[in-house]
C-alpha cells in the first residue's frame, strides 16, 4: 500500500468538501480558512489561499496543465467555464505577467519606472474583450480558408451533384445487414469526413467514382488483386461500400476501364495531394524521398530497375514516393525503369513551391550522392539531408572518443555524434585563359554518427542554408527512415497491396537507347587480345637468346617469333582501342537489328490504385494516432487498429443516415478504445452528397 508522504494533507482525515478534477486529481476546499489543497492519487501537491486573486489565477492554470477537467475544475471552485479558459489564452498570449496583470521591471530604480515599464509591456484595455476578438479573427480566418477551399473544389462539388440520385452511395434504404467487413466502414468516414476524400473522387471522375470504393476495400483487407474478390462475400461488401452488392469480374473491370480511360489520373493526384498540403494533412519541415521497385513479369520489353534486397537488376518501373516526417505519403510518381531521384528531387520543389512557404527539408539516401548534385541543390536554394557515400571506416576508427560530445536516443538506441565539414568541387562550364577546365569549391555540414549498440561509425552530409538546424537535427532525420527505424514501403507492403497494378497496358517507349552492343563487343575482343599477350609475355620471359657462329642473332629464334607475335597483338590491341573510342556509348535499338523496342508500361490504372493506397495509408496513420489518445500501449496501438478494421458488424441504411455497428473487442480496455475511435470518427460529421450522415458505433447485434 503507499504511504502518503504529507501525514498532516491526508483526504482521509478531511471533513471539508472535496471534488474530483479527473486524472487522479482532487481537490479539497477549507472554507474556514478560503484555501484549497490539491491532491493527486491521495498525495499532496499544493495549496493556494483562494482570497488571493494572482495565487488563485496561477493555481488554476498549473492545475489544468496537471491534467484537470476545466469543467470539474470550474464546479468546484465556482467560477466559469469560460474564466478558466480566458486565464489559458492570457498566459499563451500575454505571458505570466498577462496572466497576474502586473509587471515588475528587473532593474528599475523606483516606483515611476515601474509603472512606465508596465505600461509598456502590458496591452490596453480588459484582456477578456481581447481574446473575444482574436477568437472573432480566428473564425474569420477560418472561414476565408473555407470560401477559398470552396471556391477551389467548385467544379468538384457540381459533378458530384451530377451523379444521379440511385447512383450515389448508399442510396438504398435497408435494415441491419450483417456484414464481416464492417471494420471497412472507418477508412470511408474518415475520408469523406476528415480529407474531404469522396468530393475528389467523385468531382473529377462522377459516376465512375464505383471502383474507388472497390479499391477502398482491397487496400484495407489487402486483397491483391481484383481476381481475388471471388473469394469475399459480394453482397456483405457491397452493403457496407454503399454499392448495393458487387458484381462479377468482369463488371468490375468495365468500371475500371471506365475510369482509366477518362486519363484524370494526373489531375486527381496532384489536387488531392494540394489540398493535403494546403490542409496540414502532412508535414512541410522534412520530406523523405525514396524508390520503391515496381517488379514486372510479362512478356513485353520494358527497360531494368534494380532490386535493392536481391541486389540486382530486373524488368520494372520505379515508384519514387515521397513521405512527410511523421511516414505520411505526401506525393508519388511512378518513373520507367530506374527513375531519376536527382530530378524528381528537383522538380518537387518546382511542383509545391506555390503551396509552401518555405522549401522542405529533402532527405535521400546515398543514390543521390554527388558533388555536382550538392551544388545544383545549393544553387536553387534546396536544402537536403543524405548518407555520405565514400567513408573510410578505418580513419573514422581513429577519431577519439571525446569528439563525439552530442548525445541521441533513437528507437532505444544511442548515437554519439558532433559536426564538421567536407569540401567537394565542381567544374565550371567556361574555360580559363589557357584553355583549361576551371575548379569551383563549396563546403556542406559533415556529421560523423557514432551507433553505440552495434559499435559503428558512419557519416552524413547536410546543407541547411541561413537555416537554424542542429547537427542532431539533421542526424535525426538521416537516421529517422532506414535501418532499424520505421519504413513507409516495408509497413505498406506488409498491410496492403502496395505492388499491384490493374489493367497491364503497354505502348511504345520514347526511351529506345541502349548502351552500344558495338562496344561490348571491342571489350571482349580486348578481353581475348589481353589474355593472348600476357601468355607471350609468360613465354618470352623465359625463352633464350639464341646467336649464329658469328655471334649475330638468329632469324627464326624462338625469342624472335615471340617478339614479333607480341608486337602484331599489340597492334591489334590499339587498332581495337581506337575503334572502342569512336563508337558512341549508347545507340537507339530501332536502327539495329535483330532487336525488340523497349515498351512502356501505363501507369494511369497503377496511379488510380496507389491514389487510393496513399489515401488510405495517410487515414490510417491519422485513426492510429487518434486511437494512440485513449490506450497508451505504444507497441500495441497498430495491431489494436487492424484488429478493430477487420471486425465484423452490421450495416443500416436510413433515410438521413448510415449506421455501421462493430462487434465489441473483448478485452475491457481494447473495447474502450474501440468506443472512442468509433465516437471521434462520428463526431467528424462525414455526409455523403445525398446528405446522407455517416455514424459508427460499437455494439451487440443489433438482429
Amino acid at each position: 500500500m503507499q504511504q502518503n508522504m504529507f501525514p498532516g494533507h491526508d483526504e482521509s482525515d478531511r471533513k471539508d468538501k472535496v471534488s474530483s478534477l479527473g486524472r487522479g486529481l482532487t481537490i479539497h476546499l477549507i472554507e474556514s480558512r478560503s484555501e484549497a489543497r490539491l491532491f493527486r492519487q491521495n498525495i499532496f501537491i499544493k495549496t493556494v489561499d483562494l482570497s488571493d486573486k494572482t495565487a488563485r489565477r496561477l493555481f488554476v492554470v498549473d492545475t489544468v496543465e496537471l491534467g484537470a477537467t476545466k469543467a470539474l475544475l470550474a464546479t468546484a471552485l465556482g467560477i466559469s467555464r469560460q474564466t478558466i479558459h480566458n486565464y489559458i489564452e492570457m498566459q499563451k498570449n500575454f505571458g505570466r505577467e498577462g496572466l497576474i496583470n502586473s509587471y515588475h521591471a528587473a532593474n528599475s530604480k523606483n516606483r515611476a519606472t515601474q509603472r512606465k515599464e508596465q505600461k509598456e509591456k502590458l496591452s490596453k484595455g480588459n484582456k477578456a474583450r481581447r481574446l473575444e476578438a482574436m477568437r472573432r479573427e480566428e473564425r474569420e480566418a477560418k472561414e476565408r480558408k473555407e470560401e477559398q477551399q470552396s471556391l477551389f473544389s467548385n467544379t468538384a462539388t457540381d459533378s458530384v451533384q451530377k451523379i444521379p440520385s440511385k447512383e450515389q452511395p448508399f442510396s438504398q434504404v435497408h435494415d441491419w445487414k450483417a456484414t464481416r467487413y464492417a471494420g471497412v466502414f472507418l477508412y470511408l468516414i474518415c475520408l469523406i469526413g476528415e480529407f474531404r476524400w469522396f468530393d475528389f473522387v467523385a468531382g473529377h471522375f462522377g459516376g465512375a467514382y464505383r471502383i474507388f470504393m472497390v479499391f477502398v476495400l482491397m487496400v484495407g483487407r489487402n486483397i491483391p488483386s481484383i481476381e481475388q474478390l471471388k473469394n469475399i462475400r459480394a453482397g456483405e461488401a457491397g452493403a457496407i461500400l454503399g454499392l448495393g452488392k458487387l458484381p462479377s469480374k468482369p463488371k468490375l473491370w468495365e468500371w475500371f476501364y471506365t475510369a482509366a480511360d477518362m486519363k484524370k489520373s494526373e489531375l486527381l493526384r496532384n489536387d488531392y495531394f494540394r489540398h493535403q498540403i494546403r490542409t496540414g494533412v502532412v508535414c512541410v519541415w522534412l520530406w523523405f524521398i525514396d524508390g520503391h521497385l515496381l517488379p514486372y513479369s510479362g512478356k513485353e520489353k520494358v527497360h531494368y530497375s534494380y532490386n535493392t534486397q536481391r541486389r540486382m537488376p530486373m524488368p520494372g518501373r520505379t515508384n519514387l514516393v515521397t513521405c512527410d516526417g511523421n511516414g505520411r505519403i505526401v506525393d508519388f510518381d511512378i518513373q520507367e525503369g530506374k527513375g531519376d531521384l536527382r530530378a524528381h528531387i528537383s522538380e518537387l520543389k518546382r511542383k509545391w513551391q506555390g503551396e509552401l512557404s518555405d522549401t522542405p527539408l529533402m532527405v535521400f539516401d546515398r543514390e543521390g550522392y554527388g558533388g555536382d548534385f550538392f551544388n545544383a541543390l545549393i544553387q536553387a536554394n534546396i536544402p537536403f539531408v543524405t548518407w555520405d557515400k565514400y567513408v573510410d571506416i578505418a580513419k573514422l576508427a581513429t577519431i577519439e572518443r571525446e569528439c563525439f560530445k552530442e548525445k541521441l536516443i533513437i528507437n532505444d538506441k544511442e548515437y554519439r555524434l558532433f559536426e564538421g565539414k567536407k569540401t567537394f568541387s565542381y567544374t565550371l562550364e567556361m574555360l580559363d585563359d589557357e584553355g583549361k577546365e576551371q575548379k569551383q569549391k563549396f563546403t556542406v555540414r559533415r556529421i560523423y554518427i557514432w551507433n553505440k549498440s552495434s559499435k559503428r561509425r558512419t557519416c552524413g552530409l547536410a546543407w541547411t542554408g541561413d537555416r537554424d538546424v542542429s547537427a542532431t537535427d539533421c542526424a535525426r532525420a538521416i537516421l529517422n527512415r532506414w535501418g532499424a527505424s520505421e519504413n513507409t514501403f516495408k509497413h505498406l507492403a506488409d498491410r496492403h497491396p502496395f505492388h499491384y497494378h490493374p489493367g497491364f497496358r503497354t505502348q511504345k517507349s520514347e526511351d529506345q537507347e541502349i548502351a552500344n552492343p558495338e562496344i561490348k563487343k571491342q571489350q571482349a575482343l580486348l578481353k581475348s587480345l589481353r589474355t593472348k599477350l600476357s601468355r607471350l609475355y609468360k613465354k618470352i620471359s623465359k625463352a633464350k637468346d639464341a646467336f649464329k657462329k658469328d655471334g649475330s642473332e638468329r632469324r627464326n629464334s624462338v625469342k624472335k617469333r615471340l617478339g614479333d607475335e607480341i608486337s602484331a597483338l599489340e597492334a591489334e590491341v590499339e587498332a581495337a582501342l581506337q575503334t572502342k573510342d569512336q563508337l558512341p556509348e549508347r545507340v537507339d535499338v530501332s536502327g539495329l537489328e535483330n532487336y525488340r523496342s523497349f515498351k512502356r508500361i501505363d501507369n494511369e490504372g497503377k496511379n488510380l490504385f496507389d491514389f487510393v493506397t496513399s489515401s488510405v495509408w495517410n487515414a490510417r496513420k491519422q485513426m492510429v494516432d487518434w486511437l494512440g489518445h485513449s490506450y497508451n500501449q505504444e507497441n500495441e496501438v497498430v495491431d489494436l487498429f487492424y484488429t478493430i478494421t477487420h471486425c465484423h458488424g452490421w450495416v443500416k441504411s436510413g433515410k438521413t443516415e448510415v449506421i455501421v455497428r462493430l462487434e465489441p473487442i473483448r478485452q475491457p480496455k481494447r473495447r474502450a478504445a474501440q468506443i472512442q475511435l468509433c465516437r471521434k470518427l462520428t463526431s467528424l460529421g462525414a455526409r455523403l452528397p445525398s446528405g446522407k450522415w455517416l455514424r459508427v458505433e460499437v455494439g451487440d447485434d443489433p438482429t
